[in-house]
């Protein structure tokens, strides 16, 4: 069971992972919390969104539970000023469980400026593993923070949209938004 837990099950639990829906310009949202930082955020209709979220929890060792949180809404909040055109750089606390490889391309990730992209194989280089390019791709799509840790901005070598959970829609909006080519949906 992904969300919710029985009773005694929470009792033992120090701490959830808190987690609330919520609407944006491209669809529905769910954003997670654990220890005063955002864990998680997604759209609610990606492929394989019950299993990140089972994979979440056995990381964390806790439960899932719908509730609130302050960096829930202040993620919501610079969100809404990322979809307004008014923020670049998000500034939110984050815990990113993952394998060390997997925290190394997350890490990466964030390096891509707003309204630019890379290529898989751009990032492999800049991890010093230029065969890594399939691992690259795996590891940027284990990816619990959309947006936030943009791995939207990674493309294939050619220029082509490739490989977003969200959907290639979703994903060249969020290109052509950063570049300031379209206006908000």
């Amino acid at each position: 069971d992904v969300l919710g837990a029985c009773p005694s099950a929470v009792a033992q639990t120090a701490e959830p992972i808190v987690f609330e829906r919520f609407a944006t310009p491209l669809g529905p949202m769910i954003a997670g919390s654990f220890q005063e930082a955002l864990c998680f955020l997604e759209f609610t209709d990606r492929r394989g969104l019950e299993r990140e979220l089972l994979d979440l929890k056995k990381r964390l060792k806790t439960v899932i539970l719908p509730g609130a949180s302050d960096v829930i809404m202040e993620a919501q909040r610079q969100l809404q000023a990322y979809f307004d055109g008014g923020l670049q750089d998000f500034s939110l606390p984050l815990l990113t469980p993952g394998t060390p490889f997997q925290q190394d391309v997350w890490q990466q990730l964030r390096t891509i400026p707003y309204g630019q992209t890379r290529s898989y194989k751009d990032q492999a280089e800049l991890l010093d593993n230029p065969k890594a390019v399939r691992a690259v791709a795996t590891a940027n799509g284990m990816n619990r923070l959309a947006i936030i840790i943009p791995c939207h901005r990674v493309i294939g070598s050619d220029g082509s949209l490739t490989g977003y959970a969200g959907g290639l829609a979703r994903k060249k909006w969020l290109l052509e938004h950063e570049a300031g080519t379209i206006s908000l949906l």
